[in-house]
């Protein structure tokens, strides 16, 4: 998804504020720091990604036999009081969630696939966001015209540790997870 200006309320909000606006609204949207953003439509190359993505990490649960779930976009992850962002896909772990539930508190991995408009949102904003949370230790960037994943993983302390694999396998421990970087993407 593709970040727009500011769309929606002029007004400021907190996570709660706009989790109920939100919920009523046609579109997606995302909250930086207090403010509304429309996400745009995508282009088919970033939701088959989004979609390979999803199978793999589901698949390599199953393989692990985990007690883990994967999750496709449209559940948010609270930052804090005023973010709230919308991954591609992300894994948590444990008992299972409110199935009426719109957020997850405690993501493992998350995943964001690139596009154009939002390149630097993601490796920025999304990149320091994420890691806020005491839960996350693998955020995963997928660049599907570089067929290449750009892997950050918490280390020790506050240390993350950045990898870019084109080729290969991931290892994504915590949780225990094993995938290789073309399953990620949709067939070329």
């Amino acid at each position: 998804m593709s970040v727009q200006p500011k769309a929606g309320p002029t007004a400021r909000m907190n996570v709660d504020e706009f989790l109920a606006w939100a919920e009523g609204q046609p579109g997606r949207y995302e909250l930086v720091d207090g403010e509304v953003f429309a996400m745009s439509p995508e282009r088919i190359r970033h939701a088959e990604t989004k979609l390979a993505t999803y199978q793999a990490l589901g698949a390599a649960i199953r393989a692990a036999n985990l007690p883990c779930r994967v999750l496709p976009d449209g559940v948010a992850v609270r930052i804090d009081a005023s973010a709230s962002f919308e991954p591609d896909a992300l894994v948590y772990c444990g008992e299972r969630l409110d199935p009426n539930a719109t957020t997850v508190a405690e993501p493992v991995v998350i995943v964001e696939v690139l596009s154009p408009s939002t390149r630097h949102v993601d490796t920025g904003t999304k990149l320091m966001g994420y890691f806020r949370l005491p839960s996350l230790q693998h955020y995963l960037i997928l660049d599907t015209e570089r067929r290449t994943v750009i892997h950050h993983r918490r280390s020790t302390g506050d240390l993350i540790e950045t990898r870019i694999a084109a080729s290969g396998d991931l290892s994504l421990d915590p949780p225990g997870l094993t995938l290789s970087v073309a399953s990620l993407f949709a067939e070329p």
